[in-house]
């Protein structure tokens, strides 16, 4: 491109001076007659022209797709961005639901254990008492047995 436009500038400098120096020579051409070689320059100079604008739209054009896939891309980031956020939500829902329920089912089990516990010591309590209610009646039949003994009333 460079190149083209320098060598189109130099190309019209040495024919601006070659035609200063053919026009000392000949005669001037009326201006009616056109000269075909200026008619191939400015078809050239048209040509150039309209490549140039051609290449800044193409170049616009892909600006414009560029800026497209940006916003695009924003707009994907955006959305993935809001997806997650979503998901971290719905976990931290999860999360809280699952240890209120284990803290539910632990109140459950403590309560149950406790009711076991309690159970069992009332258990234990009744056969201690029984045990000891026992051993008294046991033991006051023996002592009446040994004070009979004693007195006599009964014999060995």
């Amino acid at each position: 491109m460079v190149t083209t436009v320098t060598e189109s500038k130099q190309v019209r400098k040495v024919v601006s001076k070659d035609e200063k120096r053919i026009g000392k020579l000949v005669p001037e051409v009326p201006e009616e007659e056109r000269d075909p070689l200026d008619e191939l320059m400015n078809q050239a100079q048209a040509a150039y022209m309209s490549y140039v604008q051609a290449q800044k739209k193409v170049a616009a054009a892909y600006q414009e797709r560029q800026r497209q896939y940006e916003e695009a891309y924003k707009e994907i980031e955006e959305h993935a961005a809001k997806i997650c956020a979503e998901a971290i939500e719905k976990a931290e829902r999860a999360l809280e639901k699952a240890e209120q329920e284990a803290e539910e089912a632990y109140m459950k089990a403590k309560m149950k254990a406790n009711k076991v516990y309690q159970d069992t010591v009332n258990e234990a309590l009744r056969v201690r008492d029984e045990t000891i209610a026992k051993a008294w009646e046991e033991t006051k039949r023996n002592s009446e047995k040994i004070w009979k003994i004693f007195q006599g009333e009964i014999k060995r």
